[in-house]
């Protein structure tokens, strides 16, 4: 039991790290980031309000009773952003593949995550 607690934290840990790591590009308009979202047409309302949105799904993340929610909201955005770098963006973005790496990280993350908080989501479905 223990162990499975010690695994879902560094699962929860590593996906928030992760995201709120790339909120710095997204705030500041870095020019890698305006790039990406320049390609896929969503320049500057996409980046904005996927880093938004990825501050709250970190939040939801960390915090134990709304873990389940955080992650299907994170993986809602990690299957965007794999989509965008299979279609339109290649693996390797602007010399690098560290960005699709990062989606696919927290993708998994997050997909483990929803499996084990499912019944919380489940309860709030069904209201």
């Amino acid at each position: 039991m223990k162990f499975k607690i010690i695994f879902l934290w560094l699962l929860r840990v590593l996906a928030a790290v992760i995201l709120l790591q790339t909120l710095r590009f997204k705030f500041t308009a870095d020019p890698q980031s305006v790039k990406l979202f320049t390609e896929i047409g969503m320049e500057p309302w996409g980046r904005i309000g996927t880093g938004v949105l990825e501050l709250i799904a970190s939040i939801l993340i960390l915090y134990p009773r709304t873990t389940g929610y955080g992650a299907v909201l994170g993986l809602g955005l990690m299957a965007g952003a794999i989509y965008f770098h299979l279609t339109k963006l290649g693996i390797v973005f602007d010399g690098d593949a560290i960005l699709f790496i990062y989606a696919v990280i927290v993708f998994t993350c997050c997909a483990i995550l929803t499996f084990f908080y499912r019944n919380d989501f489940l309860k709030f479905v069904k209201r």
